[in-house]
Parts: structure tokens; sequence; C-alpha cells
């Protein structure tokens, strides 16, 4: 049996396994025929609810046949038992689970590997992917030695995110290497925080490991909250774990470059939307075809990045998902102590937050009609 054969084969079974067995989802398939499949990659409950959210408010417009599969690996840290029970609980039948089992080492990552024909099915069948947020990608895969601030806690996830990426889009790494979407480079696909920085790291970019302390010197908590909101991307007090109703968020304006997808969502380049920020890493030097358009206010940090051979590849370093960015009732505690009086939309009203992050799904949605 030749090996591209018997991966086939596996995978195969890997799918019917994955819908047929006790506890999943017994009646519905991963993929359906005749039908579009949007592709969330690392499939929460949270992440789940956020999706579900996002299109039942219309904020997200999903076509009606058109299906979510959620894909993971199952090494992964995360309990995905607990999204299959949340989908059956929820009789969420156009929502469908796929979980890859062979493991992955960081030397294999940037070629073909044991992955590479389910990676294939999973892009043959997507009508659009959207890579997720998460924890600190290992230096390591991008070269450098582990900053002390560097916390890593999931591996296994990353070496299959990065590993799917640099399948679809190719990468400094491995110039010989021919990227899926040469096939099909209108396919949208969506970094979001983890995601983007994934995206820059899978073609062969590196991070800043500490926002505060390699870029701003600023090395306690005391330092950095007293520094001007739009050099803050996470809400340092929360450090102190000294009051549980603060966010670990913060909100801060970003600089739009023209000519790019995040103009086309403002509806100008001279527009400094408010974004939701909670990372502190961010990108360093940039993965291969990747430009950058939009960063900090003062141009410090990279803020979003789009790919310039496949035109639908787009990664935000801030959270347009999170559901509070469009809940004028829900109102936010930065400082311990003190009782949560704004909501984003009272912060950042009209084209400054909501519509803007509206228009982003909106254009996101969209793209898949538009020529690549």
């Amino acid at each position: 049996m030749s090996r591209k054969y018997s991966l086939f084969l596996t995978l195969w079974l890997l799918l019917l396994l994955q819908a047929c067995s006790p506890g999943t989802q017994t009646t519905y398939p991963i993929f359906v025929e005749g039908q579009k499949h949007l592709v969330i990659i690392h499939p929460t409950v949270a992440n789940l609810k956020t999706i579900q959210y996002l299109v039942q408010e219309g904020i997200f417009p999903m076509e009606e046949d058109l299906r979510i599969v959620g894909v993971y690996h199952q090494s992964a840290a995360y309990d995905y038992k607990l999204s299959k029970k949340f989908l059956k609980e929820n009789n969420m039948g156009h929502v469908a689970l796929l979980g890859l089992e062979t493991p992955l080492r960081p030397d294999e990552l940037f070629r073909e590997n044991h992955l590479t024909d389910g990676f294939r099915e999973i892009f043959q069948q997507a009508y659009g992917i959207i890579f997720m947020g998460g924890p600190d990608i290992p230096p390591s895969v991008y070269g450098k030695p582990t900053n002390l601030l560097t916390v890593i806690t999931d591996p296994h996830r990353h070496y299959f995110e990065l590993s799917f990426l640099f399948h679809l889009l190719g990468g400094s790494q491995n110039e010989a290497y021919v990227p899926f979407l040469e096939q099909r480079p209108h396919l949208p696909v969506l970094g979001i925080c983890l995601g983007m920085q994934s995206m820059n790291v899978a073609t062969g970019g590196t991070l800043i490991q500490d926002i505060p302390t390699e870029v701003y010197g600023k090395f306690t908590v005391e330092d950095l909250v007293t520094m001007d909101a739009n050099r803050l991307h996470r809400n340092n007090f929360n450090h102190l774990r000294s009051d549980p109703d603060i966010v670990a968020y913060s909100f801060h304006e970003i600089l739009i470059e023209p000519g790019s997808h995040m103009e086309q969502v403002a509806g100008s380049h001279t527009l400094t939307p408010g974004i939701l920020s909670s990372h502190h890493q961010a990108v360093l030097d940039l993965g291969k075809d990747f430009r950058i358009t939009a960063w900090c206010m003062d141009k410090k940090i990279v803020e979003a990045i789009e790919h310039t051979r496949f035109p639908h590849v787009i990664g935000v370093q801030f959270h347009p998902e999170v559901n509070a960015l469009y809940q004028k009732d829900t109102k936010i505690g930065f400082v311990p102590g003190e009782p949560a009086r704004e909501s984003f939309l009272d912060l950042f009203p009209g084209n400054k937050g909501e519509d803007f992050h509206r228009s982003f799904w909106l254009h996101f949605a969209s793209l898949h009609r538009q020529p690549a």
C-alpha cells in the first residue's frame, strides 16, 4: 500500500470514527456534499458560543447552506469533549467537529508530514478558515531562545496550527514547497490575535516575546498602568489578581494603512478606530509575502497584516469577535476597586467602534464573492 493511499485511508477512517463514535454527534457527517463549510480552528465552547452569537445577531452573516466545522488536534491541552457535549446539548446539527490525532514534531512543521493529506482535505472542503486566539507560541519554532516571560502551555496546538498555515501559505523556511492556496488563491483565511501571530511565524516571521519589557522598557505593573492607553495592549492591572471583576483586555486606537482590507473596513485610512486588545506578544519580522496594514498609534506594534499573493488572507492582532463590543449594556471594569461605568460603545461610539467591527465581519463574509 502506498504511503499516500495509506494516509488518505487513515483520514477517511478518522472522519468515519469522528462521526459515528459514542459520545460524539452520531447523526451528522463532518463534510456534507453540496454544502459550504466554514472551518473554525480551535473550537472550544467559548469560541463556538462566540461564533454562534455573531451569527445569531447578524453581525457575521452566514449563508443558509454554510456549515461550521471545528478542527483541532487531539493532543492539544483543551478538552474538546466539552465542545462535543455543548453541541449535543444545544442540538447544533449545523456544527461538526474534526479532531486530528497524528502528532507532529517541531522539525516536521514546515514541510509535508503525516497530516498533509488531512490538511489538504480540510482545505478542499473549506469555504473560509478562521484561526482563533490563544497562548504563546514556542519561540524555538521561529529560531529564538525563550524569553522568561513567554509562557508555553499548548505546544501541540501550535505545531498543528503552524503546520496547517504553512501548508496553506508556504514560507521562507521551505521555498520549494508549493502552498495549497496556489490552487484556490481566493480562499478567505482570517487569523485573530494568536491566529495572526501564527500566520506570521508559519511563513517564516518572528515575534516580539514581551511588549512591555522589549518595546517600552517597563518591568512593573505600576510603571505600565501609568502609560497612555494607546500604548497598552492588555489590562496589566489583571496581573495583580486583586479584583476578579476587572477584564484582562484593554482598548486603544489603531492607524490604518491605505489600500488595504483595513481601509475598506473602516471606509477611510484616516479613521483611527478603537479596538479590543489582549496580548503581550506581537509581530517582529514579517513572514514571507505579508505586508503591514495597521499599527498601534505610536507605530511600534503591528495591528493587522495581509498577504500580497493570496489577497483574502488577513490577520488582526486585535479581537473583533468579543461579544462585549456589540453590547451597550455590558459595562467594563479596568481598575481594581472601581465600578464598571462604561461599555465599549460608550467609549468608542459609531464608526470609532461598533460600526468598524460590524463592517469587519461584513467584509470578511463578503470575501468569497470577490475576485482573487
